[in-house]
């Protein structure tokens, strides 16, 4: 034989042989699945969606960002392997060492479920964008776990917590509402956190005819938009009527500016929502800035609000341009009344706000001081060794929702017919959960104020505080 044939037959023999391998890999990815307990997240098709594996979990990999101890790595790494009783003795020594990791206690009442049978929810949060946010909500939603897994279970049955991590992107979300509504044992969902979130991820929840209830998003937009898509948060209509009548009838004035994002569905709900609440209550809005826009100038708009006679400056900014927003409250100094949304209900703008966020009401859904008769506020302390926020409040009550759905019928179908019965309730943080045939909270908002404090539970010198 020639050298050349022989060049030839080796050259052929490892095309074969990368593509039997190939095929062999491809087959592989295709048809494994991870199962975690008696829950499979099964594969992505080769493709854009592969990278799903690496955003969703039920404590065989964690998704918080930055180091994690070496006692919840290991954790982590016993779960993976189904070593439960290792897994369980790692996550208990990790919150030992940090009491107010929501992940790691999810991921111990994962593991003491083991391989029995449970029912199964996930958590659509931004874990990688808004890690904070992400990790109210996973409060939330671990101290209802840990509760209802403490005190015997849904009927015996424990339930099981998956967290997906969406960053907040719409696409993303999607991508992981497929996975989770081709997953037979997933039963509903908490999430997303966003109103753009939610609308898009909400299109694919309602063709699997899986549940979703977000626990924050507020756009009017969500109302009667399918009858899978719940939420435990009241909508924008809400909280713009309430900052409307209270800046008519309690501060006596008539003539705002709102700032707000153009490209955020919240932003662009809640400031509507405004516009039209005011002009009932007999104001007006006389102008309108987009955060969102390259050429904003903070410093230039207030000066020509100012000459053009504004009273009050109405902050509808959401996450993406809260640091805008803050740069308005520093430059006002004071001079115009501050109102503003949920979104800027944050640390952050106490922080940073300082002296000169004095004194702003804002709308929000719940307040850990506004009703002395929950025993929530207690429980959540003990558990956390802090406050918790709105968020985690109302991620608890979508999660309490859930729980008491699975009570009645633990089927996707019986999960949405127990949620949309008109004689359905639940004993929430923030008081009697019931919804409305838009699948709106038949709730009220809460008026907050910032004040000086000293000592104050935020450590900033600064709180926010129930307006009574």
């Amino acid at each position: 034989m020639s050298q050349k044939n022989e060049i030839k037959i080796l050259a052929l023999t490892l095309l074969l042989t990368v593509g039997i391998i190939g095929g062999g890999f491809w087959w592989f990815t295709k048809n494994s699945g991870v199962k975690i307990g008696n829950t499979t997240v099964p594969n992505q098709e080769p493709g854009k969606n592969s990278y799903l594996q690496d955003r969703i979990s039920f404590g065989e990999k964690s998704l918080t960002l930055g180091e994690i101890s070496p006692e919840k790595k290991e954790g982590v790494q016993a779960m993976a392997t189904k070593v439960y009783d290792r897994a369980i003795a790692n996550f208990t020594a990790a919150l030992k060492l940090s009491r107010n990791d929501p992940e790691t206690l999810i991921f111990l009442n994962n593991a003491r479920i083991d391989s029995s049978k449970s029912y199964t929810i996930v958590a659509s949060v931004p874990l990688g964008t808004d890690p904070n946010a992400a990790l109210e909500i996973l409060r939330g939603i671990a101290q209802a776990q840990n509760q209802v897994n403490n005190s015997g279970g849904i009927k015996g049955v424990p339930l099981r917590v998956g967290i997906a991590s969406d960053d907040d992107n719409p696409e993303i979300a999607k991508q992981i509402a497929s996975n989770l509504v081709s997953n037979s044992e997933v039963l509903g969902v908490v999430g997303p956190n966003t109103s753009d979130s939610t609308l898009a991820a909400g299109t694919i929840y309602t063709s699997g005819q899986l549940v979703a209830i977000s626990p924050t998003s507020t756009s009017v937009k969500i109302s009667n938009f399918s009858h899978y898509v719940f939420r435990t948060v009241p909508s924008d209509f809400m909280a713009a009527r309430s900052l409307a009548n209270y800046m008519v009838k309690t501060l006596q004035k008539k003539n705002a500016v709102v700032f707000f994002n153009s490209q955020s569905n919240y932003s662009q709900s809640l400031k509507s929502e405004f516009v039209s609440s005011i002009s009932l209550e007999g104001g007006q809005v006389s102008r309108e800035f987009d955060l969102s826009k390259a050429d904003f100038s903070a410093a230039q708009s207030l000066e020509q609000v100012t000459k053009q006679g504004a009273e009050v400056l109405m902050l509808a900014a959401n996450t993406e341009t809260l640091d805008k927003a803050l740069q308005v409250i520093q430059i006002n100094q004071k001079r115009l009344t501050l109102l503003a949304g949920d979104d800027v209900y944050t640390a952050k703008t106490l922080q940073i706000g300082t002296e000169q966020a004095v004194g702003m009401v804002l709308a929000v859904p719940w307040h850990i001081d506004s009703d002395p008769k929950s025993d929530f506020p207690q429980k959540s302390r003990q558990l956390w060794g802090a406050d918790v926020s709105w968020r985690s409040a109302l991620s608890y009550d979508a999660t309490v929702a859930l729980i008491e759905a699975l009570k009645r019928n633990p089927t996707r179908s019986g999960v949405q017919a127990a949620l949309a019965s008109s004689d359905f309730s639940a004993n929430g943080a923030s008081g009697t959960i019931r919804f409305l045939a838009s699948g709106d909270r038949n709730a009220p908002v809460q008026l907050v104020k910032i004040v000086s404090a000293s000592p104050s539970r935020s450590g900033t010198g600064y709180d926010f505080e129930p307006v009574r």
